[in-house]
C-alpha cells in the first residue's frame, strides 16, 4: 500500500471527512481491519483563510509548497490538497515535488464523463466559481460546459461556507438555499451539479436535489485509495 499525504485543516471539518473515506475505502478493498496509510499536515485556517481574502496567493503558494516538500520527505507517495480552492495553485505545487499530485478536479471530469453528461453546475467558494483554474481544467481536459451560479447566489454560497460550514454549522434554511439554486441551474441546463468544496456535502446529499451530485471530496478520496492500491 502507497502513503497518502494530506494538505488538510481547510478547514479541518472537511478533512475529517477525508480520513474516515480513505479508511472506509480501504476497508472495503481489503477487509477488516485494514486501514489507510496516511500522513496529514493540517493548518491554522484562521491564516489561510485570511491571506485568501487579501489576495495574497503568492504568499499561499509559498506555503502550500513548503508543506508538499514536508509531506514528501515523511515518505507520501502521492499528495492530496483536501480543499478545491487551494487547487488554484496545484500547478506550482505539483512542479515542486517529485511525487505524484491527485488533482481534485480530475476526479470530478473523469466521473462526470463516464456518465455521458456534458454541463454540469459548479458550486464552491467565490474563488473556485468565478477564477478559472477550476472551471477551465473541467473544459479542456473533459470538454464540459461549466455552468455557474448568479452573483448573487454566488455570495450565498460562499457565505454560507466561510460563515457556518468550515464550523461544522449545518443549517436547513442554507440547505434550502443551496437546493433553490441547485434547481435554477437545472433549469439553465445544467445535467449535474459538482459541489466543488469540500465542505459543502456537509450540507447537500444526493437525496436534496434532482439531478447527479458529484461530490468531489469523496471523489478524490477513492481516486486516491484506488492509486494506493493498485498502481
Amino acid at each position: 500500500m502507497k502513503t497518502i499525504a494530506l494538505i488538510g485543516g481547510m478547514s479541518w471539518e472537511s478533512s475529517l471527512e477525508y480520513y474516515r473515506m480513505l479508511n472506509q475505502f480501504v476497508k472495503k478493498e481489503l477487509g477488516e481491519p485494514h486501514s489507510a496509510e496516511i500522513i496529514m499536515y493540517s493548518v491554522d485556517f484562521a491564516e489561510f483563510e485570511k491571506l485568501q481574502h487579501q489576495g495574497q496567493w503568492e504568499l499561499l503558494t509559498e506555503k502550500m509548497i513548503e508543506i508538499a516538500l514536508k509531506l514528501e520527505k515523511a515518505g507520501g507517495d502521492i499528495l492530496l490538497i483536501c480543499t478545491n480552492t487551494m487547487h488554484k495553485m496545484a500547478a506550482e505545487v505539483e512542479a515542486a515535488i517529485n511525487i505524484p499530485l491527485l488533482h481534485i478536479a480530475d476526479s470530478a471530469g473523469e466521473s462526470i464523463k463516464e456518465m455521458g453528461l456534458n454541463k454540469v453546475a459548479l458550486l464552491g467558494t467565490k474563488f473556485t466559481m468565478e477564477e478559472d483554474f477550476y472551471k477551465k481544467r473541467l473544459k479542456d481536459n473533459y470538454q464540459l460546459e461549466v455552468l455557474i451560479p448568479e452573483a448573487e447566489e454566488r455570495e450565498i454560497i460562499h457565505n454560507v461556507i466561510y460563515q457556518e460550514l468550515i464550523s461544522g454549522i449545518i443549517k436547513e434554511q442554507s440547505r434550502t438555499k443551496f437546493k433553490k439554486i441547485i434547481e435554477a441551474l437545472k433549469t439553465r441546463g445544467a445535467e449535474g451539479v459538482v459541489l466543488g468544496c469540500t465542505e459543502i456535502p456537509l450540507l447537500i446529499k444526493d437525496e436534496d436535489v434532482s439531478i447527479p451530485v458529484f461530490a468531489t471530496s469523496q471523489l478524490h478520496a477513492k481516486k486516491a485509495v484506488d492509486f494506493a492500491l493498485k498502481s
